[in-house]
Formats: C-alpha cells, sequence, structure tokens
C-alpha cells in the first residue's frame, strides 16, 4: 500500500515517502506527540497476515527496543492500524552505505572506523540475544556522527515460523526481490553464509560472515561472492574465498586480509567467535597503521587493558628492532601501471565536430569514449579495464563529449542537437532536452546535470531523469560562452571553461545554484579536479597537474608536467575541450586525437577521381567563385589548430592566405560578381559576419547579433544574405539581412528544430536547406523568400544541399555520404525527381549541424570539388594510468 501526506497511523501524521522494498514502505513522518521527526516502516501484509507472526514480532520488537547504542538506529514503536503493521523507528540523515559504495571503494582509514563502529554495535546486539541476520551495505546509514545500523533483529522477527530447513524458508527473501532469473543477482544473498544457505540456524557468526563481506566491499569497492545466477553465486560462497584485498588495493596492511579471512570462514566455528573480538582487531590495525583517530564509540575496560599490553610489547620490540626498522626502506606507494586501449579496428578517435572524448568512470573500473567508424557515425564505446575488448552501446549515433554518472552506472552524452542518458549495460537511450550543440556536461550526486547547450551560451541545469533546463550561470560582460563543466569532490561547486572576448580563456568555479563564479586561472583547455588535490588541464599540448584545495577553492604551487602530446580538437565547435579524464581512485585516462590529413581532389559525375588540388591538409567549406576559376576554403593552421580562410588559383593551385586573425575564421561565401567574401569569426566575441575584397583590403565587421551568426548563401542579385543563427531556444535557425539600407537583420525559417545549410537557387526563387524536423537531417527546398511552400527531396537523410548553376538540378550528400542528385523543373510550383546515385564519396563524417559543406559543384555539374578523407587514417590510442601521482611524468 502507498500512504498520502497527511495519512495517520496512530499518532504518526505521514509526511512524505523517502523509500521503499521488499521489507515495506518507508516514510518521513511526525510524532504528533512528542513534536519530532520520525521513519515509519509500513511491513508488506504477506509479512504480517499470520496471527503467530504479529505475536512473535511485537515479542522481538520489545527485545530490540532495548538496544540502546549510538551506531543502532533506535526502534521507537510498534502498531497495527486497520490491518496495516508498522515500526516507528529513528529519523537519519545521510546516505546508505550502499549508495557510497556505488562511488567506489571508501579509503582505508574511514572503512576502518566504520567497521569498529558496525562491531561494536554487533557486539552490543550479540550480548542482548539479538541477531541481525540481513546485515548488508543496505542495513547500514552513514550520518554525520557515524554509521548506524537499520532493521536490527527484522528479519528474524517477520521471519515465518519454523518449518522445513532450504533456500525457500530465507528470510533475506523477504528484505530483497526474489533471486529469479540468469544474469540477476540481488545484494541480499551475497551477504549470506553458507549455514543460512543450508537452512540452518543463524547466530552471531552468521552476522560475522555477513559483516566479513562488507568490510570486504568496503575495502576493495568489489564484493566478496559474485556469480551470473543464483546457483553459481550460492557455489561461490559455499566453496571459494574471495581474492585477497592487497592484490587489488596495494596499500592494504596484509593484516587486514587475515581479519576478513577469518571472517568468512566457511566453518562458524573457524571464524571470530564474537563481534568483540573482530572490533578489537580491527581497532589495532587501525591504531597500528596510524590510519583513523580512535573511533567514535565508548571502549570497554578489557580493550583498554588489552592496548597497553599491545603498547608494552610494541615497546619492547621497538627497542630491539630500533636498528632494523632504521634500516628498513620507506613503504613504496602503489607502483604506477601505464597501459594502452587500441581503438576498435576500422575506427578513428575524434575528427572534426565528433571530437575524441573519453571519461573514466567514477570508481575506475570503466572508460568510455568516442570514435568514429569509416563512413559512418560516431558512436560512444565502453571498455571495462579488467576486460579485453570494448563495445559499442547502440543507439549512440552521433555521440559526443560522454560524462559520467556518480555511481557509474550511466553515461550522459550529446547527439541529434539532445541531451541524452544510457545505462552502461546497455538498453535504449533516453532525451533528457534540447542542446543543439553541447560543449560538456556534469552529473552531481544529487541528479542534477549541469551542461553546456551551445558554445556561445551560459550553462543550464536539468535533472537527471529528464526535463525544462534552466538557466545556471549568466554571461558577464566580455564573456562569450561557459562550456565544460565539472564537479568537485562536494558534489555541489563545479569548474568550467569561460571563453572571454579575443583570444583569451580562463578557468571560473561557481556553486550550483549560486548566482555568482570565482576566476581561477587563464586557461587552454578545460580543468577537471583529481584526488588528492589537483585540477589537471592542457597547456600548450601537456597535461599538467596543479594543486588545487577543494575547500578554499585556492590554487597552490606550479603546475606539474603529467604528460606530453595530448590531443587538443581543433575547429571553434570544440574549443577549450582536451581528451582526459581522471576518477576518484588514481586512475587517469588521456588520448591524442588523430591527425587526419584531407585532401582536395576532382571528380567527375561516375566517381572517377583526378589529380589532387593543393596539399594535404585539414579542409572544409569549399566554395568556387562564380567564374569557377578560385576556391575558398577553410584550412586549419597546422601551429594553432584554428581555421583561416584561404584562396586557390585553380588554373596554377597555387594557394595564398586571406585571412590572419589568430581566432576561427570559417564560412566563406562569394558574393554574385566575385569581388568580395563574407565570412564569419568570433573575433569580436561570439560569431559574426564580415566583409573582405577578394584581391585586397580591410575587414569590415558587417553583423554582430546576440546569438552566433554565419554567412550560407548570398542572392543572385547580390542584395541579400542568408543568414545561419545559433539560437539556445529555437536551435539553428535561417534569417537574412539586406545589404542595401539599414542592414537589420530578419528571420527567415525559425523552429523547435535545427534549419542551417541553405543555398539560394539561381533564378532566386526557392532555397534549399537542411532540417531535422522529422527526427533526422533531411534536404528540403522552400520557396524564397516566403517560404510558404516547401518540398523534402531527400527520402532516407540528406545533408549539404548545392544547385547546379541552371538551376534544374539539385545535388545532397546522403547520409552514407553518397552524393545524390535530384532533377528539378520549375513552374508554377516545383517539380523534383526521385533522387539517384551519383557515387561513393569519402568526405569526412560531420553530423548535421556541422561545417557549411564538403564539396563544391562545377558549374555544369560535370565535376566536384570534393574534400577527400584518406583510406585509412591513423588513429592513436587511449593512455591509461593506474595509481597516478602527480609527481610522475608519463611522456
Amino acid at each position: 500500500m502507498s500512504l498520502l501526506p497527511g495519512a495517520r497511523l496512530g499518532p504518526y501524521e505521514i509526511l512524505e515517502p523517502i523509500g521503499a522494498g521488499g521489507m515495506g514502505e518507508v516514510y518521513r513522518a511526525r510524532d504528533t506527540r512528542l513534536e519530532r521527526t520520525v521513519a515509519v516502516k509500513v511491513l508488506p501484509s504477506h509479512l504480517s497476515s499470520s496471527p503467530d507472526v504479529r505475536q512473535r514480532f511485537e515479542r522481538e520488537a520489545k527485545t530490540i527496543s532495548q538496544l540502546s547504542h549510538p551506531h543502532i538506529c533506535a526502534l521507537y514503536d510498534v502498531g497495527n492500524q486497520d490491518g496495516v503493521e508498522y515500526l516507528v523507528m529513528e529519523y537519519l540523515e545521510g546516505e546508505t552505505l550502499a549508495d557510497r559504495l556505488a562511488k567506489g571503494p571508501i579509503p582505508l582509514p574511514q572503512a576502518l572506523k566504520y567497521g569498529v563502529e558496525i562491531a561494536d554495535a554487533l557486539d552490543r546486539a550479540h550480548r542482548q540475544g539479538v541477531v541481525h541476520r540481513d546485515l548488508k551495505p543496505g542495513n547500514v546509514m552513514l550520518t554525520k556522527s557515524g554509521t548506524r545500523l537499520l532493521d536490527f533483529g527484522l528479519a528474524k522477527m517477520i521471519a515465518p515460523s519454523p518449518g522445513p530447513s532450504g533456500l525457500t524458508a530465507l528470510p533475506t527473501v523477504a528484505g530483497s526481490s526474489p533471486l529469479t532469473q540468469e544474469g540477476t543477482i540481488l545484494g541480499t544473498f551475497q551477504y549470506m553464509a553458507p549455514e543460512q544457505l543450508e537452512g540452518k540456524e543463524a547466530d552471531a557468526r552468521t552476522d560475522i560472515f555477513a559483516f566479513g563481506c562488507v568490510l570486504y566491499e568496503m575495502a576493495s569497492g568489489r564484493k566478496a561472492f559474485a556469480g551470473a545466477s543464483r546457483a553459481s553465486l550460492i557455489s561461490a560462497i559455499m566453496s571459494s574465498d574471495p581474492a585477497p584485498i592487497s592484490t587489488l588495493q596495494p596499500t592494504s596492511p596484509p593484516v587486514l586480509d587475515r581479519v576478513i579471512r577469518k571472517s568468512l570462514a566457511k566453518n562458524p566455528d573457524d571464524r571470530w567467535q564474537n563481534a568483540a573480538d573482530l572490533g578489537s582487531e580491527l581497532e589495532w590495525v587501525s591504531e597500528e597503521r596510524g590510519l583513523a583517530a580512535t573511533a567514535a564509540t565508548p571502549t570497554t575496560g578489557w580493550r583498554r587493558r588489552e592496548r597497553v599490553l599491545v603498547s608494552i610489547v610494541a615497546l619492547l620490540a621497538a627497542t630491539s628492532l630500533a636498528l632494523l626498522v632504521l634500516r628498513r626502506p620507506a613503504t613504496q606507494p602503489p607502483r604506477e601501471v601505464r597501459f594502452t586501449i587500441p581503438v576498435p579496428e576500422g575506427n578513428v578517435f575524434g575528427s572534426f565536430t565528433n571530437a575524441g572524448a573519453v571519461a573514466v568512470s567514477p570508481d575506475g573500473r570503466r572508460l568510455a569514449f568516442t570514435a568514429i567508424p569509416s563512413g559512418g557515425r560516431s558512436l560512444l564505446w565502453v571498455r571495462d579495464l579488467d576486460g579485453l575488448s570494448a563495445r559499442a552501446l547502440p543507439g549512440t549515433e552521433g555521440a559526443a563529449f560522454p560524462f559520467s554518472s556518480p555511481d557509474s552506472r550511466s553515461l550522459g552524452f550529446f547527439a541529434g542537437g539532445k541531451l541524452e542518458r544510457i545505462d552502461v549495460a546497455g538498453g535504449p537511450a533516453q532525451t533528457l532536452c534540447e542542446a543543439p550543440y553541447g560543449r560538456g556536461g556534469a552529473w552531481s550526486p544529487g541528479g542534477i546535470i549541469v551542461f553546456s547547450p551551445t558554445e556561445n551560451a551560459p550553462l543550464f541545469h536539468v535533472v537527471a531523469a529528464g526535463g525544462a533546463p534552466a538557466a545556471e550561470t549568466t554571461l558577464a560582460a566580455g564573456q562569450r560562452g561557459h562550456t565544460w563543466p565539472s564537479f568537485l569532490p562536494d558534489g555541489r561547486h563545479y569548474l568550467f571553461f569561460v571563453e572571454t572576448s579575443g583570444s583569451k580563456a580562463e578557468i571560473h568555479t561557481a556553486l550550483l545554484g549560486g548566482n555568482e563564479s570565482k576566476r581561477l586561472a587563464p586557461a587552454e583547455s578545460r580543468a577537471i579536479y583529481a584526488p588528492p588535490g589537483y585540477l589537471l588541464f592542457v597547456r600548450e599540448g601537456t597535461l599538467v597537474a596543479q594543486g588545487f584545495d577543494a575547500g578554499s577553492l585556492q590554487l597552490r604551487g606550479d603546475p606539474t608536467a603529467i604528460a606530453e602530446r595530448i590531443g587538443r580538437t581543433g575547429g571553434a565547435a570544440q574549443s577549450g575541450y582536451a581528451p582526459f579524464s581522471a576518477s576518484s581512485n588514481g586512475v587517469l585516462a588521456y588520448g591524442a586525437v588523430a591527425a587526419i590529413r584531407n585532401q582536395l581532389r576532382w571528380f567527375d559525375r561516375r566517381g572517377d577521381a583526378q589529380a589532387p588540388l593543393g596539399p594535404p591538409g585539414d579542409y572544409a567549406d569549399p566554395e568556387l567563385s562564380p567564374d569557377g576559376k578560385r576556391l575558398a576554403v577553410c584550412r586549419d593552421d597546422p601551429k594553432t589548430g584554428t581555421p583561416d580562410v584561404w584562396l586557390i588559383e585553380l588554373a596554377r593551385g597555387t594557394m595564398s592566405r586571406f585571412t590572419f586573425d589568430p581566432r576561427y575564421d570559417v564560412y566563406p561565401v562569394w558574393s554574385p560578381d566575385g569581388t568580395r567574401l563574407a565570412f564569419a569569426s568570433d573575433r569580436e566575441g561570439r560569431q559574426s559576419v564580415y566583409l573582405k575584397a577578394a584581391a585586397s583590403g580591410t575587414e569590415e565587421l558587417l553583423l554582430k547579433m546576440p546569438d552566433s551568426v554565419a554567412p550560407l548563401d548570398w542572392s543572385p542579385d547580390g542584395r541579400l544574405l542568408v543568414l545561419g543563427v545559433e539560437n539556445p531556444k529555437t536551435n539553428g535557425d535561417l534569417w537574412t539581412l539586406a545589404l542595401e539600407g539599414p542592414r537589420k537583420p530578419k528571420p527567415l525559417l525559425q523552429s523547435p528544430f535545427n534549419e542551417g545549410e541553405a543555398r539560394i537557387s539561381p533564378d532566386g526563387r526557392f532555397l534549399a536547406y537542411t532540417s531535422d524536423e522529422s527526427g533526422k537531417p533531411e534536404v528540403y527546398v522552400g520557396s524564397f523568400p516566403s517560404m510558404a511552400e516547401k518540398w523534402q527531396v531527400s527520402t532516407a537523410g540528406g545533408s549539404k544541399p548545392a544547385w547546379r548553376r541552371d538551376g534544374r538540378e539539385l545535388f545532397y550528400l546522403a547520409e552514407d555520404r553518397k552524393l545524390m542528385s535530384v532533377d528539378v523543373q520549375a513552374g508554377a510550383g516545383l517539380e523534383i525527381s526521385s533522387p539517384k546515385l551519383l557515387f561513393q564519396t569519402r568526405t569526412p563524417r560531420v553530423d548535421f549541424p556541422g561545417f557549411h559543406s564538403l564539396y563544391a559543384a562545377a558549374s555544369d555539374g560535370e565535376r566536384f570539388l570534393i574534400v577527400y578523407e584518406p583510406d585509412a587514417p591513423s588513429s592513436p590510442p587511449i593512455t591509461v594510468v593506474l595509481n597516478w601521482t602527480p609527481d610522475r611524468k608519463n611522456p
């Protein structure tokens, strides 16, 4: 049953639900008599329907209510109302140990402290004749005052009356859903002692076995026993021993292995016989290693005496072995392990707008990255670090910039103009919200995702389940955009990359939901936090670490070089991103984006290649001049990685640089008479439109808007420019700008979808463009400039439309990069033929919206100048470093 706020169970007023499971539903409630907040657990009817069970339940509850201990959740009351059995317990604020372990292993000092507290609580209960029988991380609450054991004795209280022994009578089935099918493992079974699995009566030593499992998991981050089915799990518990913790956590003392090994003995007689002895041993381990302060629990007299004896023995040993101790080499830090992970065969780690990106899971067990198959779209890949191969996640086509959930079970990423999430184990991707040009995200422990929807906008936030995003930051004067967020350890503060006017950028930090940010340092790339207290970022192609106090938000010391030749992605779309990531437990990964050297090459209509044009380079946006004698094209500067516009004389093949600014100059468009070029640049902040004479002269700032804007085409009469405008609310839109008069831009086509790549027909009556209104990019033609009518051109995906000079043929690239053609007949309306294949191209794969074009059609439509991708571009592997520390360099 479910209770609504305001409902009453005796004197307890229900406030809100706070949890549910096989043992019932838990609510936060108000005790109207004592005016205090309590937790009310409502038990399922099938567990309390028997009168015998109810009587035994009440009898046991009275016993448990007498357990007064600082590390046991107090049971205040039991009751029955209208057949509903309920428990009233102390209300605790914090997280369960299970939730904490989902983030990775617990540091050894803290794990030992928790272990001492749990052992002390078990000892108190066992002395009063109460056995837990269902000890597991989900029944341990971590609070500010230490651990609290939940549901103490509840499994025994509600267990069926004694009968035939066997697995069907196990009390733990009441505590969690049964394990019913292959591949499904539920937590409680993994903490059962062999005698429980055999149906024998549980005693204190049964709790010690479960406690050994919990202690093992805290120290190692892994469950002591696992299996792919109920049968294999039971077999592991009955016959196998877990790997020693010292092999999983090299800094763990060997004596801890002995403590846990004795706790997990198959025969109860071989285990610790009481929790007091076990707790004392853990205290000794902690104090001997200097790993923790005194546990926040009362220390019994006999423990104090034992510590005195231990101290005397230790003093004598220290006196006799002083020289040996002095000669013993200092404890060595865990050995750094470095290896490389190859990109799956036939794939490239990064290219153009789908930059190579890596994300290490917070628990350090898994690596996610993007890679692009030849002729395909980028995919999100996942590689377990203890596995032998990576696997692609279906449904992640076009994925870019993945980031992990705090529990390491899910990934966020950007694809198709959306922010999406997917479970690492597989399954369909879930769309969370719009993100037309996503530039990084970060997932908080509280279930809030901070993300950048586009490079020239503030950060936004959205709940991890999806919904309407809201602005998280505000752009200050002189700031162009906020991108690449990354949370700090407290889960409330985060770092982000700030692009400012000119060519400067900075790293800032802000509080989630706050209104102000703090500048930390100038930057060339994003920054992330890496324990035990460093910021990682790229400076001049080198990954560096600089000391950082996450409490005071202050940098300290000077940067230390960690690894050289870290790939930074080129192009304005990825400004500030570099492929590196780190976990919370010393796993570092970084990569170098593949250097893909494209080639400009002519092809005829049959796809036969002619001689290449110019040297290899990173080319995009080829635009033939109206007379067909020159080519304007974008080419990345090999030194800075930023694109400029270049001009090529086709007859001689000579190349000259047309723009020289260190910022991004892209999208060249010829005037109809061939005397001028319009292009886009972000040198004034947001991307704006510039104008420059083709022969020589100064550059004129033609248009600057609140949103990024770029020229797409020039009307045949030379009086109008068609513009592409990036709007965070309406995504990619089409606008026009009259070049005569006041030069005031006007919207042409605005919708919730992405429109772009617009081309005006030679007679000026129609506009070909690309839109993703159907769910994927398709080519359309609309009546221009009214846009009152439209016709769909492509039928199975398409982009990059281009007209033949006479307007009677329209070309475009299909989704698989085939060059397609349709015949066009213009009359009162427009008649468009079915698409026909010309030939398979090898243009770089760029998801829409991307570069304006990757080919140019000759005026007669018989030849095409294509940006041609090499057969098998080399892709360097991803480097992974285990036990990383900042004082080690990794060339």
